[in-house]
């Protein structure tokens, strides 16, 4: 009898302990999954301020270029070719591509490795430009109603006294679209982002590009976005070029 009720103790006392394990590793696994969804999280908000830095800088070494050349340079001959296009742009799509990262000795790609898009005003690239000189590229956003509206250029024409913004720079971002630094193409793989899609050919034609606050909501005003684009605002490039005493 007492070896029995030991022997039954001792069985009480090893199934407690077992229950008390999966406790502690349920714990324990809710803790590392709430952990690695920080850290991913995180992590991401680091690559998004990273290829901000980028752009910027990719930016910068267009105005370098300018001041150097007098115009702007045309985009990359080909994906994994990073001189710019030797050839003249013959309108702006064909003046759409790739940062010529070669030409500019910049990074090419974002944080996630793809390349960085770029899309310059014939006119500024073909060459040398003025004051005078007519910007082509519009960045739109989209307002509290969903409506698109103008960051830079407007609906009418661009002209000397109604700018639009000599070149844009952009990065499609983690999701959909984009072409790896291998040069392989990233598939869309959504049927609900519009304005990624804008972004991908600048509304078709090379010169409308759409910038606006990140969301995964596919029921958004243009969809899931989560694309990067900055643009070279005009004053900036002209002043720039006045103080390095290309212009006027």
């Amino acid at each position: 009898m007492k070896s029995g009720g030991l022997t039954m103790k001792r069985t009480l006392c090893a199934g407690f302990t077992l229950v008390e394990m999966a406790v502690v590793l349920l714990i324990l696994g809710l803790l590392l999954g709430a952990g690695l969804t920080v850290l991913g999280s995180q992590l991401e908000q680091q690559r998004v301020k990273d290829t901000q830095r980028l752009l910027d800088e990719a930016r910068e070494a267009l105005i370098g270029f300018a001041m150097v050349n007098g115009r702007l340079p045309r985009p990359a001959t080909s994906e994994v070719n990073g001189l710019e296009n030797a050839a003249a742009c013959a309108n702006d799509l064909a003046c759409s591509g790739f940062i010529p990262w070669m030409t500019l000795g910049t990074t090419r790609a974002d944080a996630w490795g793809k390349l960085l898009r770029y899309s310059v005003s014939p006119a500024f690239a073909n060459a040398g430009f003025t004051l005078n000189t007519v910007t082509t590229k519009k960045v739109q956003t989209r307002d509290a109603g969903g409506v698109l509206v103008y960051l830079a250029g407007q609906a009418g024409a661009c002209s000397v006294a109604n700018p639009c913004v000599p070149a844009v720079v952009f990065s499609h971002g983690r999701n959909h679209w984009g072409t790896t630094e291998a040069g392989n193409p990233v598939p869309d793989g959504s049927g609900t982002n519009v304005d990624e899609d804008a972004n991908q050919t600048g509304g078709g034609a090379g010169v409308t590009y759409v910038q606006r606050a990140p969301t995964e909501g596919t029921a958004a005003s243009g969809g899931e976005f989560d694309d990067l684009v900055i643009w070279l605002p005009p004053g900036i490039l002209f002043n720039r070029m006045v103080q390095a005493g290309r212009l006027p």
